[in-house]
């Protein structure tokens, strides 16, 4: 107790949990480990939501609602013009989401979840000089975010493991993009406000703008045998090593073992360049074992950016997109979040430590 406020109690909630020590993530009662492989987007999503809305949800009925709202978002790409496109992939995303209707039932949550799935593709596609594709109701939700990105069909590998990253990323405990979306909550300012402010806490380079770079340090190193003389001078220049290390992790991600997961089958069926993933590999390991030499009382470990960087690069997302699609996924962790705030009926009202000058004495 300082200045007479007590310790910080922690906020309860029953959508997800992140043992560091055990590098757990429990998702709604089930384990990152049981879903991976078995659980599409819309099994995760309907896990979350459950009991945040009169609406009774399941996967099958979410599919179809999710999908039928992403047809009714597309219109909002209309809106886009020369100012937009030129702002960065997350930015003009954000700009758009804000049109939607800001209220809190189930139908501003079913917009909200077809939202950047749709506007993310749709912006890539304009910036690079291509129209939009529209969405197909019939289709799942990774699968119509590959179909509308590309304009092809993707193959069931790479549905496979987009579904995996959006499972992956759907919650993660209380964040920051977390925490400010249940702040807004709080004050029952509605979902889409909820979520934009996620967007924004999302989009700093401390929180969700780190996976870019970690392709950006495969391509600088560009072969395995290149990868502890490059590393190395790096940490001697005192760079931050992307890709490696967590604020809650104290042992691997167990993130980072799913996404490299996902990749298998695509290496397998050779839709994927395989030595891109054993130059990877090569990086993980030496980065590991010269953390280790170095930083022997610090435990540093592959982190959830290192093999999100190399799937969204195979799936075809350009990396100024990335933190795009994270949004893509986490935006159902951001809404059950806010509706759990929004339930528990309480203002989030920290108070502040005075920590400045008093009034002199008269």
């Amino acid at each position: 107790m300082k200045n007479g406020l007590e310790d910080v109690v922690a906020a309860e909630t029953s959508l997800s949990d992140v043992d560091g020590a055990a590098g757990r993530l429990i998702i709604k009662g089930r384990s990152l480990d049981d879903l991976i492989g078995s659980a599409t987007y819309e099994d995760v999503a309907a896990l979350l939501l459950d009991g945040m809305f009169d609406t009774c949800i399941d996967a099958a009925s979410l599919r179809k609602i999710i999908g039928k709202a992403r047809v009714e978002v597309f219109a909002h790409l209309e809106a886009v013009d020369e100012n937009l496109l030129a702002l960065p992939p997350v930015d003009a995303m954000r700009a758009l989401i804000a049109r939607l209707p800001d209220a809190e039932d189930f139908q501003s949550a079913s917009l909200l979840l077809a939202a950047p799935a749709v506007v993310l593709p749709g912006l890539l596609r304009l910036q690079a000089g291509h129209e939009p594709i529209a969405p197909d109701a019939e289709q799942s939700q990774s699968q119509d975010i590959l179909t509308m990105l590309k304009g092809t069909p993707p193959s069931a590998q790479q549905i496979a493991a987009l579904d995996a990253y959006l499972v992956t990323i759907s919650d993660h405990g209380l964040n920051a993009s977390t925490f400010a979306s249940r702040v807004i909550a709080s004050t029952r300012a509605g979902l889409v406000s909820s979520v934009l402010a996620a967007i924004s806490a999302l989009k700093g380079p401390l929180h969700g703008g780190a996976p870019g770079p970690v392709l950006d340090m495969l391509d600088a190193i560009a072969v395995p045998s290149a990868a502890r003389g490059w590393i190395e001078t790096a940490l001697d220049r005192g760079d931050r090593l992307m890709g490696f290390g967590h604020r809650v992790y104290r042992v691997r991600d167990p993130r980072a073992d799913a996404l490299k997961a996902a990749l298998k089958p695509l290496v397998a069926a050779g839709q994927v360049d395989a030595q891109k993933v054993a130059l990877a590999e090569s990086v993980e390991r030496a980065a590991l074992d010269i953390l280790k030499e170095r930083k022997p009382d610090r435990p540093l470990d592959v982190n959830v950016e290192f093999y999100t960087a190399l799937l969204l690069d195979v799936l075809g997302f350009p990396r100024q997109a990335f933190t795009g699609v994270f949004a893509i996924g986490r935006t159902v962790g951001w809404i059950a979040h806010a509706r759990e705030q929004a339930l528990e009926g309480r203002l989030i009202r920290p108070r502040s430590l005075y920590v400045g000058p008093l009034p002199q004495a008269a």
